[in-house]
C-alpha cells in the first residue's frame, strides 16, 4: 500500500463512523430510481447498491467531464489516457471496463468493436442525472452488466418556460459554453440543449519509441480536444396515463493524442430513441422502446487518414409490469443488433442478441425479496442464462439489512475475437464468454439527515478476458484467465450539518488472478486497491464554497505486476457567488496542490488549473 494514502483513509473512516452521532434534517429517501429494477422504486425501497448524481451535483462541482464526475465514487475507479477527450476506462467493483452496461435514456450505447462506452465523449452539460447500480445485473440487462449499470439521463423540461446558459474559460486555453431551453405543462415536457468545449490540453503521453512503452512514440506536444453537442427530449402524457417520448443526443469532436500509427481522431457519439407506455388495465403497464446508437471514429496520423471504425446498435424492448396486490411481476424481451463498418476487415462484422427476462418483487411478512432470471440467445455464442436473488429486512426504523446473489456473463467483443494482427495487437477467435458469480451483504442506515451504507462483496469470474502485452514483441492480445476473484468493501456516508453538505465514499478491493499460469496470485491490472472521495460544500448567504478530495492507492499497470503506479491524492477547491437573481459566477482550482500522477503508465494527468464560469439559471435556489 502507498503510505501517503493511509492518513487520508483514516480521515475518511473517522468521518464515516464518528459523524454517525450527528443529528440533522431528513434525507431524500423518496428519490425515484428506475435502473436497479427497470421499474420506478424509491431509493430506500431498492435492494441494489445505488448512487445517484443529480444536475445540482454536476453544477455545484463544476466538472468538465463525466470521468471527473465519477472518479472515486463508491466502487468506481477511473483510468484516463491524458486528459479531456482522451481514452477513458471505468472499472466498477474491480471488474473489467467492458463489464459496465451504459444506457442513455434507456438506450444501450458504446462501441461494438471494443465493447466500451466512450465516457470521454459524453458531454457532461447535457446530463440531468446519473444512476449508478453496482453489482451484477445480467439477469435484467444481459451481457456487459457483469459489474454494474450506469444510466445517463439527458435534461428534461417541466412546467413553465426556462432558458439558461453558461460560459466559462480556464487553464490550458479551455473554453466552454452551454445554452438550454426547457419547459412544458402538467402533461408535457421538452428540452433542447447545445454545448461546446475546446481545450489545448497537455502532452498526453511521455512514451518511448525504443522501449515500446505507453503510446509507443515520443511526441512532446500539447494534445487538444474540442466537442460540440446537442440534445433534445420531448414527451406528452394523456389523461389515461399513457406516455409518449422522443429523445436524442449527438456529440461530435476532434481529439489529438500521442501514438505511433495515429495521433488524431474525428469522433461522433449519437443516440436516438423513443418509447410509448400505456396501461391496458389498472394492474398492467406495458412499455415499448426502440433506439439507435452510433460510435464513430476516423483516425489520422499527422493529418493523413489511417483508420475508420464506425459501429452502430439497433435495439428494441417490450416490458410489461403487472401488479399483484403489493407484489410486482416484470416480464419482457430485448433485441439488439450490432454492426461494424470499418476500414479494418473483421471476419465477422454483425451479430444480434435476443433476451427474455422476468422479475418478481414481493414482500413476505416484512421481508423484501427480488427474484430475476434471463436467457440471452447470442448469434455467436448461443444461449446464456443468468439469475439473481436479493433479500432485505428492516431491522428498525433506521436500519436495513440486505443480501444478494447473482450470476452474469459478458460476450467477447469484435476486437477481442477478430481484430486483425498488426505490429501492436491481434484478436483471439478462441475466446470464451466471461461468466461470474457475485455475493453481497449490506447494511443501510437512514435517520434524519444521515445516510450510511456498508457493503461487502465477492465476485468470482471464470474466463476473464485479459489483454496483455508479450514481453518480447510487445504485441497486445487477449486470453481467458481460468479464474479471478475480487473481494471488496464499500462505505458511503452523507450528512448535512449546519448547512455543510458532506458526501464521502471509501472502496477497498482485493482483485486477484486465479489463473493456472505465472499470473496466479497477481493483482488484476489497473484496479486501485483503495479509493476515496470526499465532497464538502457550504453556502454562506449569496456565496458558496466547496472542495473535493479524491485519493487512490497504488495499482499495477499490467497483469504480470511488473509496472506499478504510485497512489495519489488530488484536491479541487471551488467557490460561487450569486450576484443577481438567477445569475452566478463560479471559480475553481483543480488539482490545487499540483499533484503529478498517472492512472495508466506514461499517460499524464492535468496539473493545477484555474477556471471561471458565468451562469444564468432561472429558478435555481
Amino acid at each position: 500500500m502507498n503510505n501517503s494514502i493511509i492518513p487520508v483513509k483514516l480521515l475518511s473512516l473517522t468521518l464515516l463512523s464518528g459523524a454517525m452521532s450527528i443529528s440533522t434534517a431528513a434525507l431524500a429517501e423518496d428519490e425515484i430510481i428506475v435502473t436497479a429494477n427497470r421499474i420506478a422504486k424509491t431509493a430506500d425501497e431498492t435492494l441494489a447498491s445505488v448512487t445517484v448524481i443529480t444536475r445540482e451535483d454536476i453544477e455545484q462541482r463544476q466538472v468538465h467531464s463525466v470521468q471527473d464526475l465519477l472518479a472515486g465514487t463508491a466502487g468506481i475507479s477511473v483510468v484516463n489516457n491524458g486528459g479531456l477527450g482522451k481514452n477513458t476506462s471505468i472499472f466498477m467493483r474491480g471488474t473489467e471496463s467492458g463489464h459496465i452496461l451504459v444506457l442513455v435514456d434507456g438506450i444501450k450505447v458504446g462501441s461494438a468493436t471494443n465493447g466500451q462506452a466512450s465516457f470521454q465523449h459524453i458531454p457532461v452539460d447535457q446530463i440531468e442525472r446519473i444512476e449508478i447500480v453496482r453489482g451484477p445485473k445480467s439477469s435484467l440487462y444481459g451481457s456487459e452488466a457483469l459489474g454494474g449499470v450506469i444510466q445517463i439521463f439527458t435534461r428534461k423540461g417541466g412546467e413553465g418556460f426556462t432558458p439558461s446558459f453558461s460560459v466559462g474559460a480556464g487553464s490550458h486555453d479551455t473554453y466552454n459554453a452551454t445554452a438550454s431551453l426547457s419547459g412544458g405543462t402538467k402533461k408535457s415536457w421538452f428540452n433542447a440543449t447545445l454545448t461546446g468545449l475546446d481545450t489545448q490540453g497537455i502532452n498526453a503521453c511521455d512514451g518511448s519509441s525504443t522501449e515500446y512503452a505507453g503510446c509507443f512514440t515520443e511526441e512532446p506536444d500539447k494534445d487538444g480536444y474540442n466537442e460540440y453537442s446537442g440534445s433534445f427530449r420531448v414527451g406528452y402524457r394523456l389523461d389515461n396515463g399513457a406516455e409518449f417520448e422522443l429523445h436524442g443526443l449527438q456529440s461530435k469532436g476532434e481529439t489529438e493524442f500521442d501514438g505511433a500509427s495515429q495521433n488524431e481522431a474525428d469522433v461522433v457519439q449519437q443516440v436516438l430513441g423513443g418509447n410509448v407506455s400505456v396501461m391496458p388495465t389498472d394492474i398492467w403497464n406495458t412499455k415499448l422502446s426502440i433506439g439507435h446508437s452510433e460510435d464513430k471514429s476516423d483516425t489520422f496520423k499527422d493529418g493523413v487518414f489511417a483508420t475508420r471504425f464506425d459501429t452502430s446498435r439497433d435495439s428494441a424492448s417490450w416490458q410489461n409490469d403487472i401488479a399483484l396486490g403489493e407484489n410486482i411481476v416484470v416480464l419482457g424481451v430485448d433485441y439488439q443488433q450490432d454492426n461494424i463498418d470499418s476500414s479494418t476487415d473483421y471476419d465477422v462484422d454483425s451479430r444480434d442478441n435476443v433476451g427474455l427476462f422476468g422479475q418478481y418483487l414481493m414482500n413476505v411478512k416484512g421481508h423484501d425479496i427480488e427474484l430475476s432470471a434471463r436467457n440471452d440467445d447470442n448469434e455467436q455464442f448461443g444461449n446464456h442464462s443468468t439469475g439473481s436473488v436479493a433479500w432485505g429486512y428492516q431491522l428498525n426504523d433506521s436500519l436495513r439489512l440486505v443480501a444478494s446473489y447473482g450470476t452474469a456473463f459478458s460476450a467477447p467483443t469484435f476486437n477481442d475475437l477478430y481484430f486483425p494482427e498488426d505490429a501492436f495487437s491481434k484478436g483471439n477467435p478462441d475466446l470464451e464468454p466471461e461468466e461470474s458469480k457475485s455475493y453481497e451483504l449490506g447494511l443501510r442506515f437512514n435517520h434524519s439527515n444521515n445516510h450510511f451504507e456498508l457493503n461487502v462483496f465477492r465476485t468470482d469470474i471464470d474466463n476473464l478476458i485479459n489483454w496483455d502485452s508479450d514481453p518480447v514483441t510487445y504485441q497486445w492480445s487477449p486470453s481467458n484467465l481460468n479464474s479471478s476473484r475480487i473481494l471488496g468493501l464499500e462505505a458511503v456516508y452523507s450528512t448535512k450539518v449546519s448547512g455543510v453538505q458532506l458526501n464521502s465514499s471509501l472502496t477497498l478491493l482485493d482483485p486477484e488472478s486465479r489463473s493456472d499460469d505465472d499470473t496466479n496470485g497477481n493483482e488484476l491490472a489497473r484496479r486501485a486497491k483503495e479509493s476515496l472521495r470526499i465532497d464538502i460544500d457550504r453556502p454562506i448567504g449569496d456565496f458558496g464554497v466547496g472542495a473535493t478530495l479524491i485519493a487512490e492507492g497504488s495499482r499495477y499497470d499490467d497483469l504480470a505486476n511488473t509496472r506499478e503506479l504510485a497512489g495519489y491524492g488530488v484536491m479541487d477547491l471551488r467557490a460561487e457567488y450569486r450576484f443577481l437573481k438567477d445569475w452566478s459566477l463560479q471559480a475553481k482550482i483543480e488539482n490545487a496542490f499540483d499533484k503529478s500522477y498517472e492512472t495508466a503508465s506514461y499517460f499524464n494527468q492535468l496539473g493545477r488549473g484555474y477556471y471561471v464560469t458565468l451562469n444564468y439559471r432561472p429558478g435555481n435556489k
